[in-house]
């Protein structure tokens, strides 16, 4: 078996780090990899000013009571797309010296040759494991939403089929259907949304957050969330 083929089982009796957005596909790479080996912390990447995540511009609070309610450290970094892989490095790096054996991804299409993540984890001394990895994109969301987890959208991409209304949505089989009928990646791998999870069995408890005032940016809507410390 090529090494490559075995990025699905790459977590299987090992510790490891997991490379994380608080969305979905990390999520359910996440429970899929707890499964067969022990989570060890959460890395997750910051921009440059650090107040927000560098994949679906979460504030680092969401991201901290995540990781809380999982029950699993966070190694984050801030960096500009220039020194992205540098700063990933060395939290790899400092993961590693926590007794990290492999690197867990949420990536479903990762190709087979030239994979940035197969890159970085080589030249840390790491293992990569994709669970998701090749999976069928209906598969994986109706998967996700049937082991319990709860996610909303926060990203919309209006030039791809998607709608502001969609914003605060949470994933259903049902929204799931829709979306297919729209003509929309029920996974959005195509770009179309993103999302962040509130629930699901790994979570201790549920994430209690707040809606604010959607923000547009061109083709994009976002729906910035805040965690409710009322509830």
């Amino acid at each position: 078996m090529t090494e490559e083929m075995d990025w699905k089982n790459g977590a299987c009796g090992h510790k490891f780090i997991a490379s994380f957005s608080g969305g979905k596909d990390s999520v359910l790479a996440l429970y899929k990899a707890m499964q067969v080996g022990e989570a060890v912390g959460l890395i997750v990447m910051l921009e440059e000013e650090g107040k927000r995540s560098r994949s679906h511009g979460m504030p680092p609070e969401i991201i901290r009571a995540q990781a809380e309610s999982v029950g699993l450290p966070v190694y984050t970094g801030a960096a500009s797309w220039t020194d992205y892989e540098s700063v990933f490095t060395g939290l790899l790096q400092q993961a590693k010296n926590q007794g990290a054996e492999a690197l867990v991804t949420g990536d479903l299409d990762m190709p087979a040759h030239g994979c940035w993540h197969d890159k970085v984890t080589k030249n840390a001394g790491l293992k990569l494991g994709m669970p998701l990895w090749e999976m069928d994109h209906l598969e994986a969301v109706q998967e996700f939403i049937h082991l319990g987890f709860v996610t909303m959208l926060i990203t919309v991409n209006l030039s791809l089929g998607m709608k502001e209304e969609d914003l605060g949505r949470v994933l259903t089989h049902e929204f799931v259907e829709e979306l297919q009928a729209r003509g929309i990646d029920p996974c959005g791998e195509g770009g179309e949304f993103h999302t962040t999870v509130i629930d699901g069995p790994i979570f201790k408890h549920p994430i209690t957050v707040r809606k604010c005032e959607i923000v547009r940016d061109g083709d994009y809507a976002f729906l910035p969330l805040e965690l409710d410390q009322m509830a």
